[in-house]
């Protein structure tokens, strides 16, 4: 992770904690650094220094495993393509091979970790050095999640690898460097994606607690907090998940609107815990609303719909209503199809959620006894 534990107990550390003033490696105290030399720090400090000091080194070397996890998921994929972007099969400096984790399909969005970085590096170079102003910045900061061909998000492993690749591009830079805050995110962003949950509760941990510190906008605030509710749903902490997911949704209200996409959003991660918490019946008005809601604003071919009407579908299922079930989520599954793709994973959860909802259909029209 990001270094916010002592690297000789592991207890979390504050934000200014000694560090070694060679390597920068951080400690709880002065004991937990004297422990941890004699236990073999002494015999790599160097080593972390010339490779940019421990937050640098650590970011380098959680991006090559990364990639090579990332490689190794794409692999029956990519056999004999090349590079979108630099035209080759294997990358000719670091020789890691291929990954595709987009909605492109056919013979598109083949791409090396390093190659998609370097190309988000390059755009956001420009925009510092000529001062293209923020709406530029925030159009070309995309490339360091969304795919330049359909322009879909990356997702799973290969998003992990490309958070890593940014954090390690920006890491190193002063704690209030615009760039710096948003590579946290990113790297927050594709742990998740990955499923390192625990991970990623580290890192938006570390997000909260720096733009709190330096006293962050009342919006960028409001979507550290969301990320981290859903964070805490997806390692058990359910209740804690809904309470934060409710505050996020009255502050995007407020905000933004009801018609807005990160309201829309945080009424689908409201619906997601109460879904959890098997409160079913209370899903139902929100997603009839959020759905109408959505459709006005970003339209039926939106993921953020696909999400919402995939939500209302496992409630009214849940309710024995079967048929409305099956019918909602077999129009989600062919929009997810032609927008996302088949290999997208939310398209096969829609796909599973859509079996499940045909069988308990077919067992509710089964004469009783057959």
């Amino acid at each position: 992770m990001i270094l916010t534990t002592c690297a000789a107990c592991a207890a979390p550390l504050a934000h200014d904690a000694p560090r070694c003033v060679r390597c920068k490696t951080r400690y709880c105290d002065s004991t937990c650094q004297h422990d941890h030399w004699r236990r073999g720090h002494k015999q790599i400090c160097k080593k972390i220094h010339r490779g940019g000091n421990a937050e640098q080194y650590h970011a380098d070397q959680k991006y090559k495993e990364a990639v090579a996890v990332a490689v190794e998921a794409c692999a029956d994929d990519t056999k004999g393509q090349t590079c979108f972007i630099c035209t080759e099969a294997l990358h000719w400096k670091t020789k890691e091979s291929l990954v595709r984790g987009c909605a492109c399909r056919g013979t598109a969005g083949f791409a090396h970790v390093s190659c998609l970085a370097e190309q988000a590096n390059i755009l956001m170079d420009e925009t510092e050095e000529n001062s293209l102003g923020f709406k530029v910045q925030n159009e070309r900061w995309g490339r360091w999640y969304t795919c330049s061909l359909c322009e879909q998000r990356h997702h799973g492993v290969v998003q992990c690898a490309l958070g890593w690749a940014c954090w390690k591009t920006y890491g190193g830079r002063p704690e209030k460097d615009e760039l710096r805050r948003k590579a946290i995110n990113i790297l927050g962003n594709g742990l998740f994606d990955a499923n390192r949950h625990e991970d990623a509760l580290s890192v938006r941990t570390a997000e909260s607690s720096m733009e709190r510190r330096l006293g962050a906008p009342e919006e960028n605030i409001f979507a550290v907090m969301g990320n981290l509710a859903i964070t805490y749903g997806q390692i058990g902490r359910s209740e804690e998940a809904l309470a934060l997911k409710r505050e996020a949704l009255a502050d995007a209200k407020r905000l933004y609107g009801s018609y807005h996409a990160d309201t829309i959003n945080s009424t689908n991660n409201v619906a997601n815990s109460l879904t959890d918490l098997g409160r079913y019946e209370e899903v139902k008005p929100l997603m009839r609303d959020n759905i109408l809601a959505c459709r006005s604003s970003l339209g039926d071919d939106h993921i953020y719909m696909f999400l919402a009407r995939a939500s209302l579908a496992e409630a009214v299922l849940q309710g024995g209503d079967c048929p409305e079930a099956v019918a909602i989520l077999e129009d989600v599954c062919r929009r997810s199809r032609r927008v996302l793709g088949e290999p997208h994973p939310e398209y096969k959860i829609y796909r599973n959620n859509l079996e499940v909802a045909k069988a308990d259909l077919a067992c509710a029209r089964a004469p009783e006894g057959a």
